[in-house]
């Protein structure tokens, strides 16, 4: 179990502020980021599942490319990537 402190993190070069007991996807929507990535058809995409199974939350995390958004809680600092907006 996560512990709640605030956390700032960066999406697509944007600062904000949210919880570390929440998902990388939960701040995604909760700051209305609600595209992940592109599939090889070139439709948005997004997590459908939240539990890691179906693969649609992949983003960037301080570097990292293909981590899953759901499967990640929110620490200061970290940096996050959707490849939608920003940098």
């Amino acid at each position: 179990m996560q512990v709640k402190t605030p956390a700032k993190i960066w999406i697509n070069g944007q600062p904000v502020e949210c919880s570390s007991d929440i998902t990388v996807a939960a701040a995604l929507m909760q700051y209305q980021h609600q595209q992940t990535h592109v599939s090889v058809i070139g439709q948005p995409r997004f997590a459908v599942c939240g539990m890691g199974v179906c693969q649609e939350c992949r983003v960037s995390i301080n570097g990292q490319p293909h981590r899953l958004a759901c499967q990640e809680y929110c620490r200061s600092g970290m940096v996050i990537n959707t490849g939608f907006g920003g940098q």
